[in-house]
């Protein structure tokens, strides 16, 4: 039995939604590598044997059922003198309610089962939708260790980990599925210190890694001691195991010699967690590669790039689809782009489609002038084509709509809006920009594609245009992106009234008509393909707004 020492190991890992033999099978090699290393505890994530998140898995009693053999398999594993587990999985009571439960394994048996009390249903979550909510939990004994394990949400008011303190926990051991969104490491840091300076004990923080549709797992995992000073850091992004020592130290146990790995700074964050979640979206689907649309333009540029950091050049095919408006510097730029990437590059010229359509419409369209129906035309050809290409060879069509024309429907349904995911869905136009010229400085370690300029400058640096019509440009229907998107930001992020928008000096018509195409696009933004979910309020579980819909603020 432990009294004054013991190792604890902490496991960032990366399960898939579903695959509860797969995710038994990293909680299992997690295991092995701590055995290895001389741990007594390793710690996971958040149900970590169903993956986070479940949604509505949680209500098909053969999944929850499938989870609880797979906790029953591993318990019975502890058997052999190595060491014991925490893990999350959802777990049938004997009231046949299904909690989110944290689970203690050990000496081949369950030693203890503890349920979240605290069920967030805000932003991306929905628990009170699956689970039940238990009791506020007591301290388990582990090898003569006293370990509170509240679970995710239950750290982020006070009532849980109040309790343990009270009923004698000694450390606390928190499994997480907290999902990235910016300056989000900042956000759980100061909760888990509030937590610690009510509580007086030291708080180990394992956070979930991986992409799940539109939410990224960043990992970060990390520990405080009970004097609020740093324990240990985990990186960000990155799958790892970390051994901590832990020490008795009269009445408080004191984290000896933690790694800290250093955090990234926003923009690398905000391109880590695009890449990312691209990644495990096409491999966690089973998808050979990915094919986009290259348009010469900064979005599908940086799509390219996002694609070829996140799977490799050769996974990644580029095909230019030009009509009698795309000029000849786009075509330059989308052959440079490729090039500088590495990647397949191909051209499928559209003429003969769209003057097919034009012509098999020429009856119908009689007496009418031509507009953006005609337009649209161009963008559907281009859609169709790319469809036909992933369903011959297997591969997903990248779509490349950013933020800030999502939000006001610059995008058209059928066209450019197809596709199985999109990498920049939650980046606003001007981040953009920004994060391209990021990408051509910066090189981070781990990722697929080359260092240097990936991205040509003259993409970065050229009018934006989508070439639809002759000379057009994207600032002929809309203000510049920077007023544009502060407008957005205040209406999507803020909830700002129009009145509150103008003191910040744009113009009341302007913010009328973003206020209304907003409103009128929520159509196409439910038919859109996911994305990942970057900034605190993403178009998805965040932002839930009626499609029919007349409120038009006029204050």
């Amino acid at each position: 039995m432990i009294s004054d020492r013991f190792k604890l190991a902490v496991a960032q890992l990366n399960p898939t939604v579903g695959d509860v033999d797969g995710n038994a099978q990293l909680v299992r090699e997690a295991r092995a590598k701590a055995a290895a290393g001389g741990a007594d505890l390793v710690l996971s994530s958040e149900l970590v044997l169903a993956g986070y998140l479940p949604e509505d898995l949680v209500l098909k009693p053969a999944f929850v059922r499938r989870c609880m053999d797979a906790a029953q398999s591993l318990a019975k594993e502890t058997a052999d003198g190595g060491p014991g587990l925490v893990i999350g999985t959802p777990w049938k009571g004997e009231d046949g309610k299904v909690y989110n439960a944290a689970l203690l394994l050990d000496q081949g048996e369950i030693k203890a089962v503890r349920y979240k009390y605290d069920l967030p249903n805000y932003s991306v979550f929905d628990e009170k939708r699956v689970f039940a909510a238990g009791p506020l939990p007591g301290p388990v004994d582990f090898r003569g260790v006293r370990i509170g394990l509240p679970v995710c949400e239950d750290i982020w008011n006070d009532e849980v980990c109040e309790c343990l303190e009270e009923t004698g926990a000694e450390l606390l051991l928190v499994p997480n599925g907290s999902p990235y969104w910016e300056n989000r490491a900042e956000e759980r840091l100061q909760v888990v210190v509030a937590r610690v300076v009510e509580t007086g004990l030291p708080l180990v923080y394992c956070n979930q890694l991986g992409g799940q549709d539109e939410l990224v797992f960043d990992g970060g995992s990390f520990a405080l001691q009970g004097d609020r000073s740093l324990a240990f850091q985990m990186p960000q992004f990155e799958p790892g195991l970390a051994i901590t020592d832990w020490v008795r130290s009269g009445d408080h146990w004191i984290c000896e010699n933690g790694i800290t790995a250093p955090l990234p700074d926003l923009d690398e964050a905000n391109w880590r967690a695009c890449v990312l979640g691209l990644g495990d979206y096409v491999n966690k689907n089973g998808f050979s590669g990915v094919v986009l649309g290259l348009s010469g333009g900064i979005d599908s540029a940086i799509c390219a790039a996002m694609a070829v950091d996140a799977l490799g050049a050769d996974k990644v095919h580029a095909i230019m689809l030009p009509y009698r408006y795309t000029s000849e510097e786009s075509i330059k730029d989308a052959a440079a782009c490729a090039s500088a990437l590495g990647i397949r590059y191909d051209t499928v010229p559209i003429a003969e489609p769209v003057e097919g359509f034009r012509t098999v419409l020429s009856d119908l369209f009689k007496g009418t002038k031509e507009d953006t129906t005609e337009e649209n035309l161009q963008s559907r050809a281009r859609g169709v084509i790319l469809m036909a290409v992933s369903n011959k060879f297997g591969w997903m069509v990248l779509t490349t709509g950013n933020k800030s024309e999502m939000s006001v429907g610059y995008a058209t349904l059928y066209g450019d809006m197809n596709g199985g995911y999109n990498p920049i869905k939650d980046l606003y136009k001007t981040q953009v920009y920004h994060l391209a010229a990021w990408r051509n400085a910066n090189h981070p370690e781990g990722l697929h594609g080359p260092a240097g300029e990936v991205i040509p400058d003259n993409i970065i640096t050229k009018v934006p245009t989508a070439e639809l019509r002759e000379n057009q440009t994207d600032q002929d229907s809309l203000p510049p992106y920077d007023v544009l998107d502060d407008i957005l930001k205040c209406l999507v992020e803020e909830e700002m009234s129009v009145g509150e928008i103008e003191k910040r000096g744009h113009d009341r018509a302007l913010i009328h008509r973003i206020e209304h195409l907003l409103y009128i696009a929520e159509y196409k933004r439910r038919q859109a393909p996911p994305g990942v979910k970057i900034t605190e309020r993403n178009f998805g579980k965040d932002r839930r707004y009626p499609i029919t819909n007349r409120f038009r603020d006029r204050s």
